[in-house]
């Protein structure tokens, strides 16, 4: 992955990619609540630590360098999401993005609740 690319997602707006992440779910018969367990998940954000950051939209950089806890278990999130495996992603920030595109692409094809957190 270039450093070009992985700069675009550090500058994205977490506040813009949200409803997307709704939207992706929504479409599959998923819900808004069942998107916010799962970044609640795994980034230790509650509905009002969570609702702060769309508030303030914070680019993805900040929001997960001011995420009360990353899950322990988010290492346990494996497979391809966007051509990259997640696991193999050596950039921080970027390895956190593509963990939660990967959640929400687990919630989208009906995985339940308890597998997509890995417990």
């Amino acid at each position: 992955m270039n450093t070009q690319h992985n700069e675009r997602i550090y500058k994205l707006l977490f506040s813009s990619v949200y409803p997307l992440y709704i939207q992706k779910a929504e479409k599959k018969g998923r819900t808004k609540e069942e998107v916010d367990a799962v970044i609640y998940w795994l980034t230790g954000y509650d509905e009002k630590t969570l609702q702060d950051q769309i508030d303030r939209k914070t680019t993805f950089e900040t929001f997960f360098a001011e995420a009360p806890q990353m899950n322990a278990n988010a290492s346990k999130i494996t497979g391809v999401i966007c051509g990259y495996r997640v696991e193999d992603i050596e950039d921080n920030v970027v390895q956190k993005v593509r963990y939660l595109d990967k959640l929400i692409d687990e919630l989208a094809k009906g995985k339940k609740i308890e597998k997509i957190m890995r417990q």
